[in-house]
Formats: C-alpha cells, structure tokens, sequence
C-alpha cells in the first residue's frame, strides 16, 4: 500500500482518540469537529480495511485490530513527536512530555521529594508521573518509560539496572525488648516470632523470607498473622512494635541510623533487589527519557 499524507493523518486522530478516550475529546484537543473526528476514523478503517473501534452511544473502544494497529504506530508517533520537538528546540534541549511508570514505594519515598530539581532544571518538560503496583503493557498505555524494582520478565522492552538495595531484617526496639532478639534466622521458624508478611502484587502470595550470606542462601515461607501489600504499612507496624519485617535498605536508611529500626541479622543481609528502568526499545533513545533515568540514578548514588 503506497503511503499518502491520509495514512498519517488518521494515525494521529487514532491515537488523539485513544488518548483523551473518546471522540468528543480528541476533537477538542485536535481542534476539530467531532463528526470530523468520526470521518476521519471511518476513512482510515476504509482505507486499512479494518475496523479500528467499536462504538456506542456511550462509549468507544479499541477492536483487536485496533489495539494491534495502535501497539505498532504508538512508538513510531512518539518518535516522529521528539523529532519534531528536537528539530525546535534543539538536540539537547529536553522538552516535551514524560510519561513515567514507577511504582509507588519509590515514587513516595524517594523520588516525590527530589522531583523539584528535575523540573526546575528542565522548565518546558511536562511530567505525568503515574505510580503503581503493577507494571501493565507500557506501550499500550502510551508511558515512555518505567521505573520498576525486581528483575524485569523477558519481553522487547529494553531494562537498564540503577541500583541494587540490600534486604535486611528489622524490629524496632520496643518489640525486640519485649520478644527478644532471635540470634539466627532459623529461629524465625519456631514461632515465636511474629513476621509481617509482604503480598507479591504479581501472585498475590507473601513473598518468601531471603537470607544471603557470601555463598551460603536459603529461603524460608514463615508464618504470619499480619499480611500487608504496601511498604508504608509495612514500615509503620514494624515502627511501632509489632513484628520482624524484611524490608528494603533504600527508604530505611534514617531509621536505621537513629535507632528506630534494628537490623538484626547484619550478617545475613548480602541479597540484593533491584530497581531497573525499563523502556520501548528504540535505536535512539529519547533526550528526556535519558534526562530523567540520569536523574534517577543520580538521587540513589
């Protein structure tokens, strides 16, 4: 099929239609009608020969072909986007608008109160910064790039490591005064200890407990009554005296150092977990995505 200005043109309608979810909003933000909307989408099914949306009175929504189409095209539009951004602005100028995928310990507790020297160093960039547990299709969901810990699942999106954190086990001194101090990890299994378990938001199950010294590792289910699923809550029954938690090193480091928080296993703490940046792969990668994963790395150094 030779490609005419039409095939480009309903490229973009398509994804100003999937981005603002109807028809209606697209047109405004295509400043268009939204019949015009609606014709220009009718031709580009004509002319593909299938049909990109269902519709309804009350809604509009992607097709398996539609969804396909829009998988392929959504990086090609980004990148034509940043060519023309680069071409105005300048190669090294970042500008623009990011997308970014975190999930939300790290967007909480490390990144949301360093974000400002991110963006009073680069003015004309817009960041839609979206936290959450799961990381979904990045693509489809129209996210430039995804800041996510633990080893990433195989898949076409390009991961680049910023940072191992050390995982320790940690009671506060009021519980460990009160239900002693257990000399090794083993005697977690007695229990005589209550451990607060952490749900793995991909099985819905308490991650196992790690323990890693040198070469020596081993893993362990423990029981426990408290079961939570977001690390504030964690952080906060273990502050307050209720149980053993294994935690992150990242984010503890100022309970650690005033004593709040005790790390009673020191010498079984070398497993490391990790935090990637995870983005489409692409031959180049775009100035404000290499901005912002500099940055991230910057404020975990």
């Amino acid at each position: 099929m030779p490609f005419d200005e039409r095939i480009l043109n309903g490229m973009g309608v398509l994804a100003a239609v999937v981005s603002n979810g109807s028809f209606a909003a697209a047109a405004q933000a295509l400043d268009m009608t939204p019949s015009g909307v609606s014709r220009s989408i009718s031709r580009f099914e004509s002319r593909l020969g299938i049909r990109i949306f269902d519709r309804t009175t009350r809604s509009v929504s992607l097709t398996d072909e539609g969804k396909q189409l829009f998988d392929h095209i959504s990086p090609l539009l980004e990148g034509l986007e940043e060519a023309a951004t680069q071409a105005l602005q300048g190669k090294g100028n970042v500008g623009g608008k990011l997308r970014v995928n975190v999930h939300p310990f790290f967007s909480q507790l490390v990144l949301g109160p360093q974000l400002d020297k991110f963006l009073r160093a680069h003015p004309t960039l817009k960041v839609d910064l979206v936290a959450r547990e799961q990381l979904g299709d990045i693509v489809a969901d129209g996210f430039d790039l995804a800041i996510r810990f633990g080893d990433p699942k195989p898949s076409r999106l390009v991961a680049k490591k910023i940072l191992e954190t050390r995982i320790l086990t940690v009671a506060s001194p009021a519980y460990l005064a009160r239900c002693g101090v257990p000399q090794t990890p083993r005697e977690l299994e007695e229990g005589h200890h209550n451990c607060i378990q952490f749900r793995d938001p991909e099985t819905s199950r308490p991650f196992t407990w790690g323990f890693t010294k040198g070469r020596k590792q081993f893993e362990m289910t423990l029981p426990g009554q408290l079961l939570v699923s977001d690390v504030g809550t964690l952080h906060a029954a273990c502050l307050a005296g209720y149980g053993i938690a294994q935690v992150m090193a990242l984010g503890v480091e100022k309970w650690l150092a005033s004593g709040e928080l005790i790390d009673i296993f020191p010498g079984w703490s070398d497993e490391r977990f990790p935090l990637y940046a995870l983005y489409p792969s692409r031959k180049h990668l775009p100035a404000k995505t290499q901005a912002f994963i500099a940055f991230v790395a910057s404020i975990v150094d």
